[in-house]
């Protein structure tokens, strides 16, 4: 039998700690990091893709760490001068492994495909 993340008996109690956490300053904001106003993240949907597009003014492409878990990407980097980390919390599950990036001129670009939200069931 396979697990379904999405079925996680703990995920609200998880969800419930990181919420408080960022409550209590658990949470790097690009204003806090050094990068100012200069930093912004958004987040665009289409009907089989989401595309995430950060502006990173002075950051190096080998500086660069991105991870996702499917439902979160969390985009790490630094200068000499800060360090930066966001998580996004993604508007609807994605294959991570489906992931690809490009970093043009501070601009990072990470592209995702939607996973369908539930799977038909065929009866028998």
């Amino acid at each position: 039998m396979r697990r379904d993340d999405r079925d996680d008996p703990f995920d609200d109690i998880f969800n419930e700690i990181e919420r408080m956490m960022e409550g209590m300053g658990g949470h790097i904001d690009a204003a806090d990091a050094g990068f100012g106003d200069d930093a912004h993240v958004s987040v665009y949907e289409a009907d089989e893709e989401i595309r995430v597009v950060a502006d990173l003014p002075g950051v190096d492409r080998e500086s660069l760490r991105i991870k996702c878990d499917g439902r979160h990407v969390t985009i790490s980097a630094s200068t000499s001068a800060s360090e930066y980390e966001e998580r996004i919390e993604l508007p609807g599950r994605v294959d991570e492994h489906s992931a690809s990036a490009s970093f043009n001129n501070g601009v990072l670009e990470i592209r995702l495909d939607r996973v369908d939200s539930s799977a038909n069931i065929d009866l028998s």
